[in-house]
């Protein structure tokens, strides 16, 4: 192992030790579920996510979380890790990281309350929000039954070749759930007091360290912030980490928030390492290595805190599903190179939540690396390529990876589609990260971009100076749909592309047509100043993280900035908005929509617009019409397709391929987009 401090990122790419082990760099990779980890069939798609991240250089990977016993699956018949069948197929996983020169921890969890399955048990009697079943109280004989399985599976997990095993103490899972007053109303031993709530959590590491040699590591994902009402203070963080360094756990990864918190801790809008300063905090109590998460998405951020000397190492999920090779670039100076993570949740925690098998919006490979490859051609073609927002950008840049010769075709005077709009929504800011990403990737890949330039069907059939083409791919996207509105003319009126790119002026009074993610994404803009991004003490009075320790949870009322317009968000379906929204993002946007006091309006129908503004009526006979008086108003009420060129190619016997916004003008949907990219990339030989 070099000595020699990387050039680059010295911090990063110290080694670390942890208990036994030493890891060749301090970037973890933090356990997240996939849904492969449910069905044995999956084993060897699991296998190979875990050994793609392995071979693209991460210190550490921690496993999605595999239950030690029965009543503690997150789901019916989800992964564990209870007996020798289990066993074997851990093997599997861990040879597969082994192989590439790997280390890989396996997460221990007991779901507790959070189970989706009607044989949960828990700790206390408050139930769950955020899944339908009722749980068992859990009694002394059930309590000590659990600590024994941790054990057990830690046992096991040594057998099946882990490098060591970390345990799920956050999220609000069951140990969580034990610490916390929020859930635990127990009077026995093992609730009421602090050091009765934490007896359990205690045990299992007393009962864990029985079962394994001193020199393997057992980590701690101990929650450090609850984000919830009648949460932990800081004292009992802090006497809870001094006692499990004691009993002997050799690091803790620190975990920011419960599921059911209503404080943002993952989305985009979250400003970059915004927890950090609680794992920081843990410094002057503890000497074990302490492992920072949330929100840390980019090397040079890792290496900023890192620098600062209270944190020994970062834990980065997500961006390991967008770049399994974040680490490798960094190593090499190619940060430039890495696809950055948007937290856009949209195919990683959106479908876990749902019970679908977890990817990646901006790395469709993600989840899929057995069944969606990009090897090199056979024969190289001559490719078109038409539109560079999202799916043509993947299509591009995925087809010149398999080393065909890509034209790219854009008529702006820059790429990114409407990524270069959401860009300019506040929270979403990360999104010119992707942008960036693929202008690299055009450049190093050798793809021929034409911008400003609107490609005619003749030019694609007979070709241009470099030849003509073997096939096209049509990604011209979408145009905003104009409704029809008595007065949808006016000249208040305008589209969400103009108003978000600045192309038209905005007054102070402003309606919005169409209550989709466009429409609460273009409100959102709307409510703040032309320099929408929070720094981090704005952001939290908005949110309402408090700063006083001694406050349970870490929770306060929100203080929210004021709104810099009045604005209605106006549909014409009855009901609650956004309820198509993201799983895991659409309660902040709602949640945000509010905090601006914005008046959202349902079950409209639109008469005109005139002068006097938006003249509105209602099904309902006791909701009466009114005429909402506006500046302007703003359409985001869908799309349709651009499919102008797919005729004449057709037509003329072009190999043609339709994807992104051409194919589907729903709503606008980033994550098909690239998917579709990418796997046309993958079908061209």
């Amino acid at each position: 192992m070099s000595t020699a401090p990387n050039p680059h990122y010295p911090r990063l790419f110290e080694p670390l030790r942890i208990g036994g082990i030493t890891l060749r760099n301090r970037a973890v990779m933090g356990s997240m579920h996939t849904g492969l980890e449910d069905r044995y069939w999956d084993t060897d798609k699991l296998a190979a996510y875990y050994a793609e991240r392995a071979r693209g250089g991460v210190g550490l990977i921690i496993t999605g979380g595999f239950a030690p016993t029965r009543t503690g699956l997150l789901l019916p018949f989800a992964g564990k890790l209870t007996n020798s069948v289990d066993v074997h197929r851990h093997s599997r996983l861990t040879k597969a990281v082994h192989k590439e020169g790997g280390k890989i921890a396996i997460q221990l969890i007991h779901a507790g309350r959070y189970g989706y399955t009607p044989l949960k048990v828990a700790a206390g009697s408050e139930p769950s929000p955020i899944h339908p079943f009722k749980h068992f109280k859990m009694t002394e004989q059930m309590i000590w039954h659990v600590i024994r399985s941790f054990g057990q599976g830690a046992k096991l997990a040594r057998k099946s070749g882990y490098d060591a095993i970390e345990l799920m103490g956050g999220e609000g899972y069951l140990i969580n759930q034990f610490l916390c007053p929020h859930t635990n109303d127990r009077t026995d031993k093992w609730g009421g007091s602090t050091e009765n709530r934490q007896r359990f959590l205690v045990e299992i590491i007393k009962e864990v360290r029985k079962q394994v040699p001193r020199d393997f590591p057992v980590i701690l994902r101990q929650s450090i912030a609850d984000f919830v009402r009648k949460g932990q203070t800081w004292d009992e963080i802090a006497l809870m980490a001094r006692k499990a360094e004691e009993f002997g756990v050799d690091a803790i990864n620190t975990d920011i928030g419960w599921h059911e918190a209503g404080i943002p801790t993952i989305v985009t809008s979250v400003p970059r390492a915004a927890f950090v300063k609680f794992t920081e905090r843990l410094r002057d109590e503890v000497s074990i290595p302490l492992i920072a998460s949330n929100r840390i998405n980019t090397p040079e951020v890792a290496e900023e805190i890192l620098e600062r000397g209270r944190v020994d190492a970062v834990s980065m999920a997500r961006p390991l599903l967008a770049d399994p090779e974040f680490v490798n670039k960094a190593m090499t100076g190619r940060g430039d190179e890495i696809n950055t993570c948007i937290g856009c949740n949209q195919a990683c925690l959106d479908h876990a939540f749902v019970g679908k098998k977890v990817s990646c919006l901006l790395n469709a490979r993600a989840g899929r690396e057995t069944v969606l490859t990009l090897g090199a051609t056979r024969r190289a073609k001559h490719i078109a390529v038409i539109g560079a927002g999202p799916a043509g950008l993947a299509a591009a840049v995925s087809t010149a990876q398999r080393g065909h010769r890509v034209e790219l075709f854009e008529g702006s005077e820059k790429i990114g589609g409407q990524f270069s709009i959401a860009a300019r929504i506040p929270g979403k800011e990360e999104f010119n990260e992707t942008v960036r990403y693929f202008t690299r990737q055009l450049e190093i890949n050798n793809v021929t971009v034409h911008l400003n330039k609107r490609v005619t069907a003749e030019e694609l059939i007979e070709g241009t100076d470099g030849g003509k083409f073997d096939e096209v791919i049509v990604a011209t996207g979408v145009t905003p749909r104009v409704p029809k509105i008595d007065g949808v003319d006016h000249p208040m009126v305008m589209s969400y592309a103009d108003a978000v790119l600045g192309h038209r002026e905005i007054g102070k009074r402003v309606a919005v047509i169409g209550a989709g993610g466009i429409g609460f994404d273009v409100t959102e803009f709307l409510t703040v100043d032309e320099s929408p991004t929070l720094n981090l003490k704005e952001w939290e009075q908005e949110w309402g993280v408090s700063e006083d320790l001694t406050k349970p949870g870490f929770v306060t009322k929100p203080r929210p900035l004021p709104a810099t317009r009045t604005v209605y968000l106006v549909q014409r379906k009855p009901g609650r908005q956004g309820k198509t929204l993201g799983k895991t993002t659409g309660w902040v946007h709602r949640a945000t929509v509010k905090m601006k006091g914005v008046e959202q309006i349902s079950g409209a129908r639109y008469d005109k617009i005139d002068d006097a503004g938006l003249h509105l009526s209602f099904d309902d006979p006791d909701t009466p019409s009114r005429i909402l008086e506006v500046d302007n108003v703003v359409i985001c009420a869908g799309q349709e397709s651009v499919r102008d060129l797919v005729d004449p190619l057709t037509v003329a016997g072009v190999t043609t391929h339709v994807i992104g916004g051409a194919d589907l003008a729903a709503e606008l949907d980033a994550k098909r987009a690239i998917r579709q990219g990418t796997e046309v990339a993958a079908s061209i030989n």
